[in-house]
């Protein structure tokens, strides 16, 4: 699909701190996962989408146009920041509806009111949000992006200081807004999270991309990086001595009836472990990754960082 924002070799500099180095990147329909340790650069990239910060150099684009040139473009994006700056005295409705009725919502009352009922604020729309927790703060703040209807929607820690029900709401209504065809970039560091709900994360290090694709593409990418497996076995034994003399397998590791299992070539011991198993009459109960999930994904990608 076309892509809604799209960045060509784009950096951002503050003095002589590199924020953002080079960055070339489009982003379109769905969830994306924007990852990577504090400091790497991801605010930043949200905030040169967003408009507020200007690329020192590069070519930037949203929705078509570049967002400090054409301004029209905010009424179709919107932008959760991860700040706690909040206007404590108001309630939650009157700060949603200000919102609409700045951005000339049509029926701001009522487009405020959906806003509020999709995040779960109805009963304590009348509350100021100076009394809210950190919490329902947060959902405030998705609550006034959502009363636009953006097309593109920037999340920055958007999950900071919700319970695991809140969250769990959240990721539902993020990924439910990149399938009906928004674009969705989330940065967080709940990496469990993350990887719920974004059809593709992009990785960033010190300013540059790390990794772009989906969580199994980025590690299949890491050929340098053994791939580690489990196995459920009824002769752990007999089977992880068999294993050791397969090609493309470096190490088995025995614990009870599991194996632990690094491997250079993930194909050659899939074709390898029914063959063995049958030869040597043992049972294989289950085969399972052991590190190709987001969080071991990202600690390879940020190593010692």
């Amino acid at each position: 699909m076309t892509d809604t924002i799209e960045l060509v070799e784009v950096s951002k500099w503050f003095g002589l701190k590199v924020a953002v180095s080079e960055v070339t990147i489009g982003f379109g329909p769905g969830v994306t996962g924007l990852l990577g340790p504090n400091g790497a650069g991801k605010t930043t990239l949200m905030r040169l989408v967003s408009g507020l910060q200007r690329p020192s150099q590069g070519r930037l684009t949203v929705l078509g146009v570049d967002p400090r040139k054409d301004t029209d473009v905010y009424r179709r994006m919107t932008l959760v920041p991860e700040d706690e700056s909040i206007y404590e005295r108001e309630t939650a409705r009157r700060f949603i509806e200000t919102m609409a009725r700045l951005a000339k919502v049509a029926s701001p009352k009522e487009r405020a009111a959906e806003a509020l009922a999709t995040v779960g604020l109805t009963d304590s729309a009348g509350r100021e949000l100076g009394k809210f927790s950190k919490g329902m703060r947060q959902r405030a703040k998705v609550a006034a992006a959502l009363v636009t209807d953006p097309e593109v929607l920037l999340l920055d820690e958007p999950l900071n200081g919700t319970d695991p029900v809140q969250r769990a709401e959240l990721i539902r209504l993020f990924s439910e807004l990149g399938r009906t065809g928004r674009t969705v970039i989330v940065s967080s560091h709940v990496l469990a999270e993350v990887e719920r709900m974004a059809d593709r994360v992009v990785a960033m290090v010190d300013g540059r991309l790390a990794a772009v694709g989906s969580v199994a593409t980025i590690r299949a990418a890491m050929t340098d990086r053994p791939r580690l497996f489990y196995v459920e076995t009824s002769g752990p034994r007999v089977l992880g001595s068999a294993l050791l003399s397969t090609d493309g397998v470096l190490g088995v590791h025995l614990g009870g009836s599991r194996l632990r299992i690094e491997a250079s070539d993930a194909r050659a011991l899939a074709m390898a472990l029914p063959r063995l198993a049958r030869d040597h009459g043992v049972e294989v109960t289950s085969v399972y990754p052991a590190d190709e999930s987001l969080e071991s994904v990202f600690r390879y990608l940020v190593g010692s960082r």
